[in-house]
C-alpha cells in the first residue's frame, strides 16, 4: 500500500515535468521537400529561366498545383478547370478555335499550349502577365472563362476536407490564400517540360533525320537570301532556337505576322498592353513544340491545318504598318517593294517543313502520368 502511494506521488509530481518536456520539444510538421527541376532539364534548352525567390519548387507544391490545375471548384459553377481549355492530349491546348467559358460564351482567342513555359517571361497572346503566378489567377476571374472571384475560390477550397492539409504541407499554413493558389499552379506548370520528341533524339545524336526531315529543318531555320540562292522557310526568325519559341527576353517574341491589313485588324494584340502604336497586332510567337497536336492555329484559330499556315506565309501575307520586317523582306526570289510579299516555296519544300514540324511531337509528354488528372 505504501509502495502504491509512493508511485502515485511520483507520477503526480513528474506529470508537469513530462508535459513541459513535450512542450519544449514539440513534434514539428515536415518541411516542404525541394523539387529537383534541374534534373529534368535538357542541357541544350539553356539556362535562360528564373524561378522566383518567393516561390521555390517543392514536391508538395507541385503536387498541390497539379490538383488545382484540374480543380473545377476554381470556376463559378464548379464545371471548369484550367485543364478544361488546356488538355494534356493536345499538349495542354484544346481543339477549339475559341474555348467556351462557364456561361456558354466563347472567348476571343485560341487556347495556347503550356509546354516549356519555364523559359517564358511574358504570358498570354498579348503578354499581359509577367509571371506564371500572375497568369494563373487571371482565367479564374475572367468573366468569360471561369468567372469567379478569388474570394469565392479561396472560400471553396478552405471549406473542403482535402485542401487545408495540402496547403499546410506545401506552404506551412492551412490558411488558403489566392497568392498560394497561384504559386502552386505556377510550380506545376513549370514542370510541363516537353523534351522527348524525335527532334530531341536528333539533338542528342540518337535519331537520324530522313532526307525530307533534314531539308525541312534546314528550311525552317534559314532566312532566304535570293541574291546568293540561299533558300529558306523563314520560320526560325520568329520561332528561334531549339525551343522553337520566339521569346528571348521582354517583348522580343512578339510579331505582326501579316494576318490582316491595318483596316481589318480586330485585335490590337500587344498594343492593348503597351499602348504603343508600334505594337499594333503583334502577338506572342508560341513554341511550336507539339504543333501537330495544337490545331487550330494563330491567336484567333483561323487556320485549321499546318498546310494552311504555310500557305499563309507563302502566299497571303497582308501588308500593314507594323508588319514584322523579317517577314516583309523575306522571299526566295528577287522582288520589288511594291510586289506582293511571297516566299515562293515549292510544294516539296512545304512538305519538308511540315515533316520537320511533325518531329516536334512528344508522345511521352502527352501521356506522362505526372501531368494527368489526379482525380481520375
Amino acid at each position: 500500500m505504501k509502495l502504491l502511494r509512493f508511485f502515485n506521488i511520483l507520477v503526480f509530481f513528474s506529470f508537469p515535468f513530462l508535459l513541459s518536456c513535450e512542450e519544449e520539444n514539440p513534434v514539428e510538421d515536415p518541411k516542404p521537400v525541394p523539387y529537383d527541376l534541374e534534373a529534368e532539364l535538357p542541357f541544350y534548352f539553356g539556362k535562360n529561366y528564373e524561378i522566383p525567390d518567393d516561390n521555390p519548387m517543392t514536391i508538395q507544391g507541385v503536387e498541390l498545383g497539379r490538383m488545382l490545375f484540374y480543380e473545377k471548384k476554381l470556376s463559378g459553377d464548379n464545371t471548369q478547370a484550367c485543364a478544361s481549355c488546356h488538355q494534356q492530349k493536345n499538349a495542354f491546348s484544346d481543339s477549339n478555335r475559341f474555348s467556351t467559358g462557364i456561361d456558354g460564351i466563347d472567348g476571343t482567342r485560341n487556347s495556347m499550349s503550356l509546354a516549356n513555359l519555364l523559359w517564358n517571361q511574358k504570358f498570354f497572346w498579348d503578354g499581359r502577365a509577367n509571371s506564371l503566378e500572375e497568369q494563373a489567377l487571371i482565367p479564374i476571374q475572367d468573366p468569360i472563362e471561369m468567372h469567379q472571384s478569388l474570394e469565392d475560390a479561396v472560400a471553396k477550397l478552405q471549406a473542403s476536407d482535402i485542401y487545408p492539409p495540402k496547403f499546410k504541407q506545401a506552404f506551412e499554413s492551412e490558411i488558403i490564400t489566392a497568392e498560394n493558389i497561384a504559386k502552386a499552379i505556377a510550380q506545376f506548370e513549370r514542370t510541363l517540360i516537353s523534351s522527348s520528341s524525335k527532334y530531341d533524339l536528333y539533338l542528342k545524336g540518337e535519331y537520324e533525320l530522313t532526307a525530307q526531315e533534314q531539308l525541312g529543318l534546314d528550311l525552317f531555320f534559314t532566312h532566304p537570301v535570293p541574291q546568293i540562292n540561299l533558300r529558306g522557310g523563314n520560320c526560325g526568325d520568329c520561332h528561334t532556337n531549339v525551343l522553337t519559341s520566339g521569346e528571348l527576353n521582354a517583348f522580343d517574341g512578339f510579331h505582326n505576322n501579316g494576318l490582316d491589313e491595318d483596316n481589318d485588324m480586330q485585335d490590337e494584340g500587344l498594343k492593348n498592353v503597351t499602348g504603343n502604336d508600334f505594337d499594333q497586332a503583334k502577338f506572342k510567337a508560341p513554341t511550336l513544340r507539339n504543333i501537330a497536336l495544337t490545331a487550330p492555329y494563330m491567336h484567333d484559330g483561323r487556320f485549321s491545318t499546318l498546310e494552311e499556315v504555310l500557305d499563309h506565309y507563302d502566299l497571303h501575307i497582308k501588308k500593314s504598318t507594323t508588319l514584322d520586317p523579317l517577314i516583309r523582306e523575306a522571299s526566295n526570289e528577287l522582288t520589288l517593294p511594291e510586289d506582293p510579299i511571297r516566299l515562293f516555296l515549292t510544294n516539296e519544300e512545304k512538305e519538308a517543313i511540315i515533316a520537320f514540324l511533325h518531329l516536334l511531337t512528344d508522345e511521352e509528354f502527352i501521356n506522362d502520368p505526372r501531368f494527368s488528372d489526379p482525380f481520375n
